[in-house]
């Protein structure tokens, strides 16, 4: 069966490039991907797929059935929104929208759906049971994958697949990990309230700018010294506002930032953890204060069994020299961990780095780029590995 996918996704890879740069070509913003999912459901129609359109908002279903009896359901998300980022790679298939690409490579994602979908939609003699595709809008702004969830998405799905992009792993390869993926990603809003003042004589007021500083040094600090080094906490503030005039002291400040943290035992606390320290600074220099702790998606992790399911499968398609097993997990944030609080689930990177270039530049970079004969290494895992879960 191995031989029969792999040669069904090489005889579709020149549509899967077209595809993949027509996406590119036409990127869009999350929650705007209207031309994107129509798009999308086209190319599952003529493949055969039952399509339910405007699922999670501009969300798309596609269902591939098996002739096989298990009842089992198996659940594929990949996503489809861009980010407001100006291309700068100078390809020929360049986004042609302004100030939006696709530089998270969701493109590519979508594509490897798709491909998988058609694979599988040639092999329905051959799959145990049913395959329920998610094309999901809005990840970037961690919203698509609770509204397909509350949309029924995931109704009656036993276990769940996705895939992201990975620059630092050469095209061809696959990686793997086991256990925490992703971070949990919450939003941190504090506002200081002090008294304003003639800039002449500090002493007559409450500086709300000098006193957000020393809670900004007070939380950085207070990390490397009161949280576990084995469960890192990374809180980052990158917005501060306040104040009215130079020579005027501030009696209002606000602060912005994010919070990432692996362990959920450890992302329980930081709320009251994260307001004592507040608490206590703005006491000492008689300021008040309001937290507004908001929790976001949750760290991914990956179930065992599925995760070894990935790898397997990789590894037969690829050998294992092609499958690294990733060593730590990412403090960025996916929305997949969304639908792991109702099914099983592992995601795996796909390594679309080129090897002969000394730089292949980050994710969210103006110049990503990936090296496209990735995307049939994507297709033939995702496609073998589903083949296998009924196994």
């Amino acid at each position: 069966m191995l031989t029969r996918i792999k040669d069904i996704a090489t005889k579709l890879a020149p549509r899967l490039v077209e595809i993949r740069r027509h996406l590119h070509s036409h990127p869009e913003l999350s929650g705007q991907e209207y031309q994107t999912a129509a798009f999308v459901a086209g190319v599952l129609s003529s493949s055969g797929l039952h399509v339910q359109e405007g699922v999670g908002k501009t969300g798309v279903i596609g269902e591939v059935q098996g002739t096989g009896t298990d009842e089992r359901l198996l659940a594929i998300r990949t996503d489809m929104d861009a980010l407001p980022i100006q291309e700068r790679t100078g390809l020929e298939y360049a986004s042609r929208t302004d100030g939006v690409m696709h530089a998270c490579g969701h493109d590519v994602h979508t594509t490897v759906g798709l491909g998988t979908a058609m694979v599988l939609s040639q092999i329905i003699d051959e799959l145990g049971g049913k395959v329920r595709f998610l094309f999901q809008a809005a990840e970037e702004i961690a919203q698509g994958a609770n509204w397909m969830v509350q949309d029924q998405a995931m109704k009656d799905v036993s276990a769940i697949l996705g895939v992201h992009v990975f620059p630092s792993i050469p095209a061809g390869s696959i990686g793997i990990r086991y256990g925490a993926l992703t971070a949990a990603a919450d939003d941190l809003e504090i506002t200081i309230i002090g008294e304003s003042g003639h800039g002449a004589r500090p002493h007559e007021a409450t500086d709300a700018i000098w006193i957000a500083s020393q809670v900004i040094t007070a939380l950085q600090q207070a990390i490397s010294r009161t949280q576990n080094p084995l469960r890192p906490v990374v809180l980052s503030i990158g917005k501060i506002q306040g104040g009215r005039a130079p020579n005027v002291i501030a009696d209002q400040v606000q602060l912005w930032g994010t919070v990432r943290s692996l362990h959920p035992e450890t992302r329980a606390h930081l709320p009251h953890w994260i307001e004592n320290i507040v608490a206590n600074v703005c006491h000492a220099y008689g300021a008040k204060y309001q937290v507004n702790y908001r929790q976001g998606v949750p760290s991914v992790q990956n179930d065992y069994s599925l995760t070894q399911l990935l790898q397997s499968a990789a590894e037969e398609a690829w050998s294992s020299d092609r499958v690294q097993v990733l060593p730590e997990p990412s403090l960025g944030a996916e929305d997949f961990s969304v639908y792991l609080e109702h099914a099983p689930g592992s995601m795996f990177r796909l390594g679309v780095g080129f090897k002969d270039r000394i730089i292949n530049y980050p994710l969210h970079h103006p110049e990503f780029e990936i090296d496209e004969s990735a995307i049939v290494t994507g297709v033939v895992t995702m496609a073998y590995a589903a083949y296998k879960y009924w196994l």
